[in-house]
């Protein structure tokens, strides 16, 4: 399958990254704070800006501003999940599946990343929103401030947001087309 991708220096992207599987690797604060190391580890490599993210067990969101003249979001996830994967299980085998050992890969992360160039204040506040919206979408609590692994209290604190933001389904609605 051939993926298109697109590289804009200096753009402002969503990225959507799955665990293999689904497994739900990111439900412990251990293996958060081993992300948080591996974006610091990535971050001195090959600047970003962390706009906006949410980390769920098994599956994550972020959005990332890239520094002028730099496109390659490539190298960073590369760098992240590598890093995240040899810190997490130095022991552990390298897949059972033939086509993830051809590859050296342990069974953490699916192979691809989803990305998306941020088009404008509209989209990049849609973006924020669906970010922080993501883990009362799956259940995992009843309003965006429950959940602890996310940007929604800077934005709470920094005015982005009313006090109650979140809090109900109808929120959803205006994101169902970004699924």
């Amino acid at each position: 399958m051939n993926y298109r991708r697109v590289f804009s220096p200096g753009g402002t992207y969503f990225f959507t990254l799955v665990t293999y599987q689904r497994r739900p690797v990111f439900n412990n604060s251990q293996a958060i704070e081993m992300l948080k190391s591996a974006f610091q580890y990535t971050l001195e490599r090959h600047p970003f800006t962390l706009v906006s993210s949410v980390i769920l067990p098994d599956h994550m969101h972020f959005i990332l501003a890239l520094p002028p003249e730099d496109s390659n979001y490539s190298t960073r996830w590369r760098l992240i999940k590598s890093h995240f994967t040899h810190h997490w299980c130095p022991k552990e085998k390298i897949s059972q599946f033939a086509t993830r050992a051809t590859k050296g890969q342990k069974d953490v992360w699916q192979s691809r990343f989803w990305e998306h160039l941020i088009r404008d204040e509209k989209d990049l506040n849609r973006h924020i929103e669906y970010i922080h919206f993501n883990p009362v979408k799956h259940g995992l609590v009843n309003s965006p401030s429950e959940w602890k692994y996310s940007s929604f209290d800077t934005y709470l604190h920094s005015g982005f947001y009313p006090q109650d933001w979140g809090q109900s389904d109808d929120i959803w609605n205006g994101y169902k087309d970004m699924e």
